[in-house]
């Protein structure tokens, strides 16, 4: 009880970026502006797909929870290092830096798992085309989503409670601008062997497989929009891919590199500019990328804008 106590008591020291004085106005003007253009531009995007009946399909119920899950993520994270860069006080104390551990662990986990499902949407809509309707109905979708959120709840909470109980008696400098559950078991003096081997069968179940699912749906994709014969054909099911794939590429990307990277003072640098990849400007561009490259939403966008202006 007594340690419970001291340490919701106790700090951590979050080590946001190393800029000039004069450099922090920018930067936070920066942060704040990617902050709310992701939570608005999800927010829009969910408003429209709610809105327009056309858009009631399996895709775009996917990628509503998507959004949502973007909207959390960036919540989780930029105000925290808005804070942080505004007032110059790097403190987090432990509750919060568990909570936020907490959402973080949840989005990323849930994300994995969207996309996953989200590239086998394409794979039915581009391989079985016929038997789409019937195989990505509603109840097969509310279903697959509940597993989403299922599954990112039980590994975050999991993760939340190993973390909340291990000993942080020496270093509280955490190399990253928020709490990552991989610097917060490095800096723990418990015995972390126990976690270490969760976290790496955690990475393997959330991570490298549906990597490689992701990576087989686009396989058996490529092989059969090859073999349509029409350049139309090819072309509209390209079209239906590329937004998914693109943000396929910039979440894997960066949070791949992350992990791989091996630590040092510089990579340390470069992580933290890879984390605010995947942790900023993928969910602001997600909306972005799923509007401005796909012609059923820009379309609703239209529809929306006339209905609004009519009333």
């Amino acid at each position: 009880m007594q340690r419970r106590i001291k340490m919701k008591e106790r700090y951590f020291f979050l080590s946001a970026f190393s800029l000039p004085f004069h450099f922090h106005l920018v930067l936070s003007f920066v942060i704040l502006l990617i902050y709310l253009v992701s939570v608005f531009g999800n927010l829009i995007l969910i408003g429209l797909v709610y809105a327009v009946s056309h858009l009631h399909t399996a895709m775009y119920y996917f990628l509503c929870n998507l959004s949502a899950q973007d909207i959390v993520y960036v919540s989780a994270t930029l105000p925290k290092l808005l804070s942080v860069i505004v007032s110059d006080d790097t403190r987090i104390v432990f509750p919060e830096c568990i909570t936020q551990m907490f959402f973080f662990s949840f989005c990323a986990g849930a994300e994995c798992v969207l996309l996953t499902f989200m590239s086998y949407d394409r794979y039915v809509a581009i391989c079985a085309p016929l038997n789409y309707a019937t195989i990505m109905n509603p109840n097969f979708c509310v279903v697959l989503c509940s597993i989403v959120w299922l599954i990112a709840f039980c590994n975050s909470f999991t993760n939340t409670m190993l973390v909340s109980n291990l000993l942080f008696c020496y270093s509280h400098n955490i190399s990253s601008f928020y709490c990552d559950l991989k610097i917060m078991i490095d800096l723990s003096t418990s015995d972390t062997a126990r976690m270490q081997t969760i976290l790496s069968i955690e990475c393997t179940l959330l991570g490298v497989i549906p990597f490689m699912l992701i990576l087989a749906s686009y396989l058996c994709i490529l092989t059969t929009i090859v073999k349509i014969k029409s350049s139309t054909g090819r072309s509209k099911a390209f079209s239906s891919c590329s937004s998914h794939f693109t943000i396929l590429m910039l979440f894997y990307g960066p949070s791949l590199s992350s992990y791989l990277i091996p630590q040092s003072e510089n990579s340390q640098k470069v992580n933290k500019m890879l984390s605010l990849m995947y942790t900023a400007l993928v969910p602001m561009l997600n909306p972005l990328v799923y509007s401005l490259r796909n012609k059923d939403v820009l379309k609703a966008a239209n529809l929306w804008v006339k209905r609004y202006l009519k009333h």
